[in-house]
């Protein structure tokens, strides 16, 4: 009776076995036909239609513009060689195709702000990103073109030329202007100083006085996309802080963007608060770590990150 228990035994094991073996191969198997099924220009071109409206009058501005700071910036690291409209995109198959071809590592791709140079890098995903690097951007783009890419958005092919060769870029956009490019959207526009304001009321019995300060980040074409930024604010009489408030703020189009503040000091001498923020573009991530007050930035993309303290004196 040992015997046939152990025999059913082994039998179980071995059942298991199999089939975790056939799993494994028919795993590998899916993924070998969507390496094979890999999408391509002419696959997204069947789902668009074709449409005779010109370019729009702000899209057109916006190209030149971007130009313009390229140029400015970059000089002919990369340059606009021409573009190509294409249609609509009309079924929601047309937005998947996108989807895989925006995220798909061998299209091009552009990260960081054009005005400090050193941080700008351009070229193939995959050899911009790696392990969960590339995880990260590839899911950011793709829940990008989730949110934002719709039927009836036009697209255009715009031809660059770069120090590593010539590329297309697939650029997406309506009557309001361009929505997604992966250089137009990879790349902004940011003065890593920050403005600063500053104020003082003293017309009331108890004087107020407010600290100010963030960060801008703009498209290539001059106009803002996103901001963070805090705000302090003390009440004193004298020479004595009554009161200390903070105020926090963080946003960008088509990113990421977190904002914390906290006082730190309410009364006495002066005032003080602690503040976190970050933005980013859709290929990296941002995370708030509480015990330390601090935001941190991951993978790679365009991002400016800013952790401090401040203290505002009558």
């Amino acid at each position: 009776m040992k015997k046939l228990v152990s025999t059913f035994k082994l039998l179980a094991v071995l059942s298991v076995l199999i089939l975790n073996s056939c799993r494994d191969e028919n795993n590998e198997i899916a993924r070998q036909e969507t390496v094979q099924a890999k999408v391509s220009m002419a696959d997204l071109k069947k789902e668009i239609t074709p449409s005779s409206q010109p370019v729009p009058g702000t899209v057109q501005a916006q190209l030149e513009e971007s130009k313009k700071n390229l140029e400015y910036y970059l000089k002919s690291d990369v340059q606009i060689t021409g573009i190509n409209a294409l249609g609509k995109l009309s079924t929601q198959k047309s937005i998947d195709l996108s989807q895989s071809l925006i995220s798909d590592q061998d299209q091009f791709i552009a990260i960081g702000n054009i005005m400090d140079y050193s941080t700008v890098k351009i070229g193939k995903i995959e050899d911009l990103y790696s392990g969960e690097d590339l995880a990260t951007a590839q899911k950011g783009l793709k829940e990008m073109i989730t949110e934002e890419i719709k039927t009836g958005t036009n697209v255009m092919e715009i031809s660059w030329n770069g120090k590593d060769g010539k590329f297309t870029t697939l650029c997406f956009y309506n009557d309001n202007g361009i929505i997604w490019d992966n250089i137009f959207g990879g790349l902004v526009m940011m003065d890593t100083r920050g403005k600063v304001e500053t104020s003082n009321d003293s017309a009331a019995k108890v004087a107020s006085k407010w600290y100010k300060q963030w960060w801008t980040a703009k498209w290539l074409w001059g106009s803002k996309r996103g901001e963070i930024g805090y705000q302090i604010t003390i009440y004193y009489s004298g020479s004595t802080v009554s009161n200390t408030d903070v105020s926090d703020w963080g946003n960008i189009s088509l990113g990421k963007a977190k904002s914390e503040s906290k006082v730190t000091k309410k009364s006495g001498a002066y005032g003080q608060c602690k503040y976190a923020l970050g933005l980013c573009t859709p290929t990296g991530s941002l995370s708030f770590n509480a015990s330390k007050f601090s935001v941190s930035f991951s993978g790679l993309g365009s991002n400016i990150v800013s952790n401090g303290t401040k203290s505002l004196y009558p």
